[in-house]
């Protein structure tokens, strides 16, 4: 039924295209039959007389002074002759059969016939005009007309910095733009707040979390003239911030950890953008190398920023039908664009898609051009280069090391292999132990070789799989890694896989992600061909080291040697090992039952010290996978008639807005790379050109609203003409200008807004003001407003002692765990330590909300969200009130309190105060606070205060 849905939603989504306005471009000249066009008038033909009737009676009310669909006029010749929003014009001079404005009038294109309304033009009409552009299409100067001049979008307009309002008794430059404003519309300034208010506020705008009571103490006794400035400056520093800042930016780049659509598939990968946002924002990384990073980290050493460009939704469920694999692949292209425009130039590019934006000077052409940027892009996992990968290698190669020290004093007590046993005839007593998936040793008499060849002739099932081919010298060192150039060969290669190759086999690093499987079903063979002749004593093999397959185990096999191209000579096979028996455990290498005890428990003490110095090695040399990407060469764009794939017109190169006075160019310097990292560098150094009048001023427009709870442009992610006006336009630009001295530093517009005494007034509502400015947008007092969900979730878990602030890494998840190919998420009814982390690190699922605090207005991770709604229900009330979480934790609190203050009542309230509130209890409050505790206990005081509206507000 999901998938018969999804199809019938598809369908819906294409025929809704079909049906969009119909002011895009034709089919070009050569797919219309020219002889079913009038002819041409066989007179001279006079402008005046003849066509410009025709234009002012049958076109000029849709194209003329008043409207002008598809930015097409009839009345002003400049104009009529380049064209409208096409980039190829609609007449072409001396050949009116090939000109599209012929084909609409005559009727040729049925999507472009016209006039849309009124009479058509009739034959003899159609023919004035063919004969009018045949003869040249002469057009008098004197009825030429002029486009009256627009005056250009401010957000468009070239970032300049302003003059910094003059006004006595102010020291921040935001204070002097905002007082000026509020002296105009004849406002004042609130005083500032008291200092238990001030550290709440900031504590939960930079960190999320509220003060501690000590904290709060403190800094009420800070007698020191910058003690509010210190503040700031720790809660900056903490790793806190990174984390409550993070989430401000995910949501803005509709960042999720599942893939939407009808079977909404776990990215079990995706954390690691998140962290990545975590660290640069804890590390105040220039914001434009932020930008730049995500859409080319994987060229600039940061692997898991690209997360950015696949971040949304993507449809898994793929089809042999040609047409929704087109529309399928245009979607996820369009997400890319949307989601570039939107997170970085506050535009609406992706309306641009099925034709020219009607508001914003956006073309196609140019909703293509930065479609061809991410033509190579495929939604995907890549390998995840760590910074310290290299220092990862050196460490486990000091391991190997150790381990081949232990290897070689296990040799001593392993049994020789018998090259001559008849397979089968091996007995219990006289066998070697059976193979084993994790490790096999094969140890003979020395011999002197320069090739190793290993055969599988029989399998557990399917082809043969080897994780690692190891040939040892008597003294203990392999021979066999790549690195001490041996070369590898093998008799097939599994087909179309990366992680399945023969360069693995001798790679030195081990497990089934970087194995050699055959691509033939139970059979196969490696070769090793050494750079000299060398006297080996061993071969070890494995099917998985670590231990997670044990499928594809070679059960029948031999080992061989030579020195010449044809001189094989056998030397171990699994002829003399007992049989393997799939399900029974096995001690792998070595069987002890065969030794004394002193020199078994020798044995074991060397095989677990080797296995867990293979563990560590398998730890620092596995590269971890990131969804990031994955990217190919582009492929030719096309620009789309109305946005369907299945209309390809001319094809269109790479390139960002025409509106913006900035050039976009492939990188000038020598880089190594490829077109599609060079299509992506380019737009990246585009978005960051200091002479990028959006880009600066979208950012800092972020971080103001993220202050005050709206932005300077109250539409955060639109700054066209549907867009709201800045209130405070000077501030904007001047914020915006200071944004790039300051080298783009974020961490420095924190400074400058709290520091603010904008930002540190008091809250108080003013009846004066309240008539003038009810929503505070000219800031005559700080706006209270309620906290998002995730900050209140983790105060619950900071109030109650819960809180864990480990960082990074997979997130918790609060649903139930299912492989369900359509995964169901059901919310979990209890919760433990591995839930009580930051809700950053929640993981993120796509159309489905936390059963608590999904009702506090998150974002579904469907689209992208540029500020939250803060929407007053009663859901959220009873979810405070009754839901497990909620109930948990007020029992976790009530213990807290007992633990810190014993079973004194008052205390106990004192205490809880202080948590909760930030505050001392009022006298009244005290004492009602310690009746109801009598009569009702603790816990429910505890989960009353919880409930509260002072709980969950910023004043």
């Amino acid at each position: 039924m999901n998938r018969i849905l999804s199809s019938v939603s598809r369908l819906l989504t294409t025929l809704a295209m079909l049906c969009t306005c119909l002011d895009g471009a034709s089919l070009s000249a050569g797919d219309f039959d020219a002889s079913k066009l009038p002819p041409p008038a066989d007179r001279a033909v006079d402008f005046a007389r003849d066509i410009r009737p025709i234009l002012q009676n049958s076109c000029q009310s849709c194209h003329g002074p008043e409207k002008q669909k598809g930015r097409f006029r009839v009345d002003v010749k400049e104009v009529f002759l380049r064209g409208g929003d096409e980039h190829a014009p609609n007449v072409h001079v001396g050949k009116s059969a090939q000109s599209p404005l012929i084909h609409f009038v005559a009727g040729l294109d049925q999507d472009m016939e016209m006039p849309q309304k009124g009479e058509k033009l009739t034959a003899e009409q159609v023919g004035l005009l063919r004969a009018w552009i045949d003869q040249g299409a002469t057009w008098p100067d004197e009825l030429a007309g002029v486009v009256a001049e627009k005056q250009t979008h401010w957000s468009f307009r070239p970032l300049v910095r302003p003059d910094v309002p003059q006004l006595n008794g102010t020291e921040n430059v935001i204070d002097a733009f905002v007082r000026s404003r509020l002296e105009k519309e004849q406002l004042t300034p609130s005083p500032e707040a008291d200092r238990r208010m001030l550290i709440r506020r900031v504590s939960f705008d930079l960190v999320g979390l509220p003060p501690t009571p000590e904290e709060v103490a403190a800094f009420i006794a800070d007698e020191r003239p910058d003690a509010y400035q210190r503040l700031v400056e720790r809660l900056l520093a903490s790793p806190r911030y990174g984390e409550r800042w993070a989430r401000h930016w995910l949501d803005v780049v509709r960042f999720a950890e599942t893939t939407g659509f009808e079977v909404n598939t776990p990215r079990e990968n995706a954390w690691p953008y998140r962290d990545y946002v975590i660290r640069s924002l804890n590390d105040d990384k220039p914001y434009d190398q932020f930008v730049r990073e995500q859409l080319a980290g994987d060229l600039l050493g940061e692997d898991a920023a690209t997360g950015f460009i696949v971040g949304g939704s993507n449809d898994m469920v793929k089809s042999p039908d040609i047409v929704l694999t087109s529309q399928q692949r245009s979607d996820e292209l369009h997400d890319m664009v949307a989601t570039t425009g939107s997170a970085f130039l506050g535009l609406t590019v992706g309306c641009a898609r099925c034709h020219n934006h009607k508001f914003d000077p956006i073309p196609q052409t140019d909703y293509f051009a930065m479609t061809a940027v991410f033509a190579g892009v495929q939604h995907g996992e890549r390998r995840l280069r760590e910074p310290d990968y290299e220092q990862r290698l050196k460490e486990a190669e000091k391991l190997r090391q150790r381990v081949t020290a232990i290897e070689g004093k296990l040799t001593q007590y392993e049994p020789l292999a018998d090259p001559n046993a008849a397979r089968g005839h091996g007995t219990v007593d006289s066998a070697r132990p059976p193979v084993h998936p994790r490790m096999n040793s094969e140890r003979f008499v020395p011999v002197k070789t320069r090739r190793v060849r290993f055969t599988v002739s029989e399998t557990t099932g399917l082809e043969p799989c080897i994780d690692e081919l190891e040939v040892y010298t008597p003294d203990g060192r392999n021979v066999a890694l790549a690195s001490a150039g041996t070369r590898a060969t093998a008799s097939s290669e599994y087909p179309n896989s990366a992680i399945h190759k023969i360069v693995h086999v001798n790679d030195g690093q081990v497990g089934n992600n970087r194995s050699w499987i055959s691509s033939e079903t139970s059979k196969g063979w490696i070769e090793l061909e050494f750079a000299e002749a060398v006297v080996i004593d061993k071969v070890v093999w494995g099917r998985d080291r670590e231990e997670k397959f044990k499928d594809r185990l070679a059960t029948n096999y031999r080992v061989e040697v030579a020195q010449g191209e044809e001189d094989w000579k056998l030397v171990a096979s699994s002829a003399d090992r007992e049989k393997y028996v799939p399900g029974r455990e096995y001690s792998p290498v070595l069987a002890l039952s065969r030794h004394d005890a002193q020199t078994r428990a020798l044995l074991r003490d060397l095989l677990d010290e080797r296995a867990r110095h293979e563990r560590r090695i398998a730890e620092l040399t596995t590269e971890p996978m990131v969804y990031a990407g994955a990217f190919t060469a582009p492929e030719p764009t096309h620009r789309l008639h109305r946005g369907d794939p299945m209309q390809k017109r001319e094809v269109v190169q790479p390139g960002g807005l025409s509106v913006v006075p900035v050039r976009f160019q492939r990188p000038s310097q020598a880089v190594e790379a490829s077109e599609d990292q060079l299509r992506r560098l380019a737009l990246a150094a585009w978005i960051t050109d200091a002479n990028h009048p959006l880009t600066a001023r979208v950012m800092v427009n972020r971080i103001w609203q993220y202050h005050f709870g709206r932005g300077l442009v109250e539409t955060a992610s639109d700054f066209g003409a549907n867009g709201a006006t800045p209130s405070h336009p000077e501030l904007l630009d001047w914020l915006a200008s200071e944004f790039i001295a300051t080298g783009w530093s974020i961490k420095s517009m924190h400074r400058l807004i709290v520091n603010s005494a904008t930002y540190r007034q008091g809250s108080a509502a003013r009846p004066d003001a309240m008539v003038i400015d009810a929503g505070s947008a000219l800031l005559w007092r700080y706006p209270p407003r309620r906290l998002e969900a995730e900050p209140i979730r983790d105060t619950i878990l900071a109030v109650s002692g819960k809180l864990d602030l480990r960082m990074g890494g997979p997130g918790f998840s609060v649903f139930e765990p299912n492989d369900n190919y359509v995964r169901v998420y059901n919310p979990k009814k209890t919760f433990g330590p591995a839930e009580w982390r930051r809700m950053i690190y929640m993981t993120k699922v796509r159309m489905q909300q936390d059963a608590t605090f999904g009702a506090f207005d998150c974002p579904d991770g469907g689209q992208i969200a540029p500020n939250r709604t803060s929407s007053t229900t009663p859901l959220q009330a009873l979810n405070l009130l009754n839901s497990e979480f909620v109930l948990q934790q007020a029992e976790f609190f009530a213990e807290r309190l007992k633990r810190e203050q014993g079973d004194d009542v008052t205390k106990q309230v004192r205490r809880a105060f202080a948590l909760a509130f930030n505050r001392e209890a009022s006298g009244e409050e005290l004492s009602v606070a310690t009746s109801f505790v009598q009569r009702e206990g603790l816990t429910m005081f505890c989960r009353a205060l919880l409930n509260a509206n002072e709980f969950v507000y910023v004043y």
